[in-house]
C-alpha cells in the first residue's frame, strides 16, 4: 500500500515540477519577446555572421533561443531588413561580414549578394568581409565578392574547385530487397523518381542538371572576376589546377586582399570608422540590430493603412500536414490565409513567396484555383525562392506576374504516377503470403502486393497523362501561350530562372524586393505596410510546437537522401494510396 502512495506522490511531484518549469519558460519567452529596443551609438559597425544554411525566414523556436542562445546568423528576410535599415541609419558607418562555410541555395545567395551591392550603392558605406578558422567555400566567397575588401587568416581553408550535383540512387538496393518501383512519367524530363528506377542519371536528367551548374559557375565566375580583375579564363585555369586548400594560394592568386587574423581584421574595420572622424567604434551584432525599429534607423513609417500581403509557401505540397518536423503547403492553410486577406480591406495586393519542389497534383490544382480566384480581386505576384518547380510552378502560373532569381530552380512542368510493388519482398524475402477474394476484375489493382496488368498500367498512365494536359492548359492560360508552345518547354524539364525567362515561363529576374515593388505598382500604392502569412504564433503555440520538434529531434538521425526518402514516403503512403505527383527531382543542391 505504501508503494502506491509513494508512486502517486512521485507522479504528483513530477507533474507539479513540470508545470512550474513550463510557467518559468513561458515567462522568460514573453520577457524575451517584449525586450526593449537596443540603443545604437554613433560610430557603430553592423557585424553579420553568415555560416551554414541561411533560411528564408527566422525559425520560431523559443526553446533553442532560451537554452542555447539566439544565434548571430540571420535568415534572408531579417538580413534584407537589416541592410535596408543600416543604409539609412546615420549611426551605422559600415558592415563587417564574418563568413564561414555556407551550405545555402544559390538563389538565396544571389539575393544576399545583390542586397550587399544595393547597400553600398544606396548608402556609400563600406562593407568588409572576412573568415576565421572555418574558411571560405565557393558559396561564402561569392558573398564576400560583394564587399570592398576580403580578409582571411593564412592557414584557413579556401575551397575553389568547381561545382557538382550528386544524387543518391536506390535501384540496386530495391532490387536486392525485392521492391519494384512502378513509375509512369508524363514528360521525358520528369525524373523525380529516377533515384528509385535508375542507378545513374538518364541522358535527359544529366542535361538539365548540367545546365543548372553551368549557370551557377557563370554567376560565380563573373562575380569573382568583377571583384578581382581576373578574367573568367584565368579563373577557370586556377580552378582546373590541382586543388590547394589554404588561403595562402588564394592570396597569391589575387583572390584575397590581405592575410590577417580576426583581431587584425577588427583593427582594419575600426581604422576605417575612425577615418570618418569617429572617436569611438562600437560593434553591433545582427541579432541585436534586428530589434531596432525602422523609424529609429531613419526610415519613416508609411502613411496610410494600405498593405501588401506576403504569403510564404514553403515545403512539399500535400493534402494534409505531415507534422511539425516537415514544412508542408496545404490547401486548408492557404484557404485560411486567403480568408483573412479578404476580410482585411486594407490589403491591396498579394505576393506569393514560393519555395517548393511541388508534391500532390490534386492539392496543387486546388491551390491554383484559389490563386486564380483571388487574382480577379487583387494583384497577385509570384516571387520564386530557391526552388519553385512542378507543383510550385503550377501554383505560380495563376499569378499575374512571376519573378524568379537567376538561380531559382523552376519549371519541371510534368507529372509522374507512382506505386511500389512489394510482392517479391513479402513472398520471397520475408515469407509473407496473401490471399484474397474480390467482387470485380480490378478491385485490388491499387494493392502494392502485385504487378499491374497491361490494362491497369494503361489506366494508371492515362491518369497521369490527363493531368499533364491539365497542367499544360493551366500554364498556357496563365502565360498567354499555346498548349503546344508550353509542351515544347515542359515535359518535366527543369530550368533555371535565367533560362525560364528566355522561355516565357517567368516575367522578370529579381528577389522579394522586386516582387513587392511590382505588387505596389500594380495596386497603385506609393506607400504600404507589409502583412506576413502565416502570422507569428502565440507564445503558447510556439512553446508547444517547439517541444514537439525538440522531442522528435532526439530520435531524428541524418543520412544521405533522407529528405527525399521522407517526403516520398509521405506522398506515397498518405491515406494508403498511390498518388499522381507534380514533383521536382529531390534535393538539387549545387556544391
Amino acid at each position: 500500500m505504501s508503494f502506491f502512495k509513494n508512486l502517486l506522490a512521485s507522479m504528483l511531484g513530477f507533474f507539479i515540477a513540470f508545470f512550474l518549469l513550463f510557467l518559468i519558460v513561458m515567462f522568460v519567452a514573453i520577457s524575451a519577446q517584449s525586450e526593449t529596443e537596443p540603443h545604437i551609438r554613433e560610430g557603430s559597425v553592423l557585424n553579420i555572421s553568415l555560416t551554414g544554411l541561411i533560411p528564408e525566414r527566422p525559425a520560431e523556436d523559443p526553446f533553442s533561443e532560451l537554452f542555447m542562445g539566439k544565434p548571430d546568423a540571420s535568415a534572408l528576410s531579417t538580413l534584407s531588413e537589416n541592410f535596408n535599415k543600416a543604409a539609412s541609419d546615420h549611426r551605422i558607418d559600415g558592415i563587417w561580414l564574418e563568413i564561414n562555410m555556407l551550405s545555402t541555395p544559390w538563389a538565396t545567395l544571389e539575393e544576399i549578394h545583390k542586397a550587399i551591392l544595393d547597400f553600398k550603392e544606396n548608402s556609400g558605406k563600406f562593407v568588409y568581409a572576412s573568415t576565421d578558422d572555418m574558411g571560405f567555400n565557393e558559396q561564402g566567397y561569392y558573398i564576400a565578392t560583394a564587399a570592398d575588401s576580403i580578409f582571411s587568416p593564412p592557414e584557413t581553408m579556401f575551397l575553389l574547385d568547381g561545382f557538382f550535383i550528386q544524387t543518391v540512387f536506390f535501384k540496386n538496393m530495391l532490387d536486392k530487397v525485392g521492391v519494384e518501383p512502378q513509375v509512369l512519367e508524363s514528360g521525358a524530363y520528369k525524373t523525380a523518381f529516377e533515384s528509385f528506377t535508375h542507378s545513374e542519371y538518364s541522358m535527359e536528367n544529366a542535361e538539365q542538371l548540367q545546365a543548372i551548374i553551368d549557370l551557377t559557375a557563370d554567376e560565380f565566375l563573373n562575380a569573382v572576376s568583377k571583384k578581382t580583375g581576373l578574367s573568367v579564363a584565368e579563373l577557370n585555369d586556377i580552378m582546373n589546377e590541382a586543388p590547394r586548400l589554404t588561403a595562402n594560394f588564394a592570396f597569391e592568386a589575387g583572390l584575397l586582399d590581405e592575410l590577417i587574423y580576426r583581431s587584425e581584421t577588427k583593427d582594419r574595420v575600426d581604422q576605417r570608422v575612425r577615418s570618418l572622424g569617429r572617436s569611438d567604434v562600437h560593434h553591433v551584432k545582427s541579432s541585436r540590430y534586428e530589434k531596432v525599429t525602422r523609424r529609429s534607423a531613419g526610415i519613416e513609417r508609411a502613411n496610410g493603412n494600405e498593405k501588401i500581403a506576403i504569403i510564404h509557401l514553403d515545403g512539399v505540397i500535400m493534402p494534409q500536414s505531415l507534422g511539425p518536423r516537415q514544412a508542408t503547403i496545404t490547401a486548408e492553410n492557404f484557404r485560411s490565409h486567403i480568408k483573412e486577406i479578404r476580410e482585411d480591406e486594407n490589403i491591396k495586393a498579394i505576393v506569393l513567396r514560393i519555395n517548393s519542389p511541388g508534391g500532390s497534383a490534386s492539392t496543387s490544382d486546388v491551390i491554383w484555383k484559389m490563386v486564380r480566384e483571388i487574382s480577379q480581386e487583387l494583384p497577385v505576384i509570384a516571387s520564386m525562392g530557391p526552388v519553385a518547380a512542378s507543383g510550385g510552378y503550377y501554383i505560380s502560373a495563376a499569378a499575374d506576374t512571376i519573378i524568379a532569381s537567376a538561380n531559382t530552380i523552376t519549371g519541371s512542368i510534368g507529372v509522374i504516377s507512382t506505386r511500389f510493388n512489394v510482392q517479391e519482398l513479402m513472398n520471397d524475402k520475408l515469407g509473407i503470403t496473401f490471399d484474397e477474394v474480390k467482387t470485380h476484375n480490378h478491385a485490388n489493382w491499387m494493392n502494392p502486393v502485385g504487378s499491374l496488368s497491361e490494362i491497369e498500367e494503361r489506366a494508371f498512365k492515362s491518369f497521369g497523362d490527363e493531368f499533364y494536359e491539365v497542367f499544360l492548359n493551366r500554364v498556357a492560360l496563365g502565360r498567354n501561350m499555346g498548349v503546344e508552345e508550353v509542351h515544347l518547354v515542359a515535359q518535366g524539364r527543369v530550368w533555371t530562372g535565367y533560362d525560364a525567362l528566355e522561355h516565357n515561363l517567368v516575367d522578370m529576374l529579381g528577389g522579394l524586393d522586386l516582387a513587392l515593388h511590382t505588387a505596389a505598382e500594380k495596386a497603385g500604392l506609393a506607400e504600404y505596410h507589409i502583412e506576413t502569412f502565416p502570422k507569428p504564433k502565440s507564445v503558447i503555440e510556439l512553446l508547444t510546437g517547439s517541444a514537439q520538434i525538440q522531442a522528435m529531434n532526439l530520435f531524428n538521425l541524418d543520412y544521405p537522401g533522407k529528405q527525399a526518402f521522407e517526403a516520398t514516403q509521405g506522398l506515397l503512403m498518405l491515406n494508403g494510396k498511390p498518388h499522381v505527383l507534380a514533383l521536382l527531382p529531390f534535393e538539387i543542391s549545387v556544391n
